[in-house]
């Protein structure tokens, strides 16, 4: 196991930053929104990490009342990023799914479920066969309303893992949302361009406690 890439880097030894930004530069592959605009007024925005992003967002993006969804990197230090950066674990990013919803279709209740059943969120700096610092799990908040939410359901949830004979501690990370960086086109809604891509979606076999 590469202990070196499960080690957070800090500011000061982090990858330098890049000049540029990765501008997306189609529309969402499913449903044709411009990952380059703002949320819709009433519309609200979550940052999720869950490991290797393609999966994530494929889940989101099926949701009912989910608007749009990108992949990105976020919680970490360098600027501007690439994915090769990223993948060396010296830029303190995880990977991420932007997810943009409307929430009197679907509520952010809902999203925390799918969020916690559809991967393991004890496993620290991997998840499954994926390690290092970039697939650590994540939850990036936009305001206080989500921040106490995503807060309440990770002790909901480490109840139920307690229940179910799992005494492993949460890794979670859960903090208002930093800068946001997409990633590179060509990852943007990954599997819906190319089906029978890597998926690393997979939970713990334990359901969220219902509201």
């Amino acid at each position: 196991m590469n202990t070196t890439k499960q080690q957070l880097v800090n500011a000061n030894t982090a990858l330098p930053d890049r000049p540029h930004a990765i501008t997306p530069n189609l529309p969402h592959a499913v449903n044709n929104t411009d990952l380059n605009a703002e949320a819709p007024a009433g519309f609200e925005t979550i940052l999720f990490g869950m490991g290797c992003f393609w999966g994530a967002e494929r889940l989101f993006w099926k949701l009912d009342g989910v608007y749009s969804t990108s992949v990105g990197y976020s919680g970490g230090f360098t600027v501007n990023p690439t994915y090769d950066d990223t993948c060396t674990g010296q830029t303190g990013h995880t990977e991420v799914v932007k997810v943009i919803y409307d929430p009197s279709k679907i509520s952010f209740q809902t999203l925390l479920t799918h969020f916690w059943q559809n991967h393991d969120p004890a496993q620290g700096m991997r998840q499954g066969n994926d390690i290092g610092t970039q697939y650590r799990s994540a939850i990036y908040t936009y305001s206080e309303q989500q921040q106490e939410s995503a807060l309440q359901s990770k002790q909901a949830y480490q109840k139920a893992l307690a229940a179910a004979n799992d005494q492993r501690e949460i890794s979670t990370e859960i903090k208002a949302a930093s800068d946001y960086y997409f990633a590179e086109t060509y990852h943007q809604q990954y599997l819906a361009k190319n089906p029978a891509g890597y998926c690393g979606i997979g939970g713990t076999g334990v359901c969220f406690p219902p509201e």
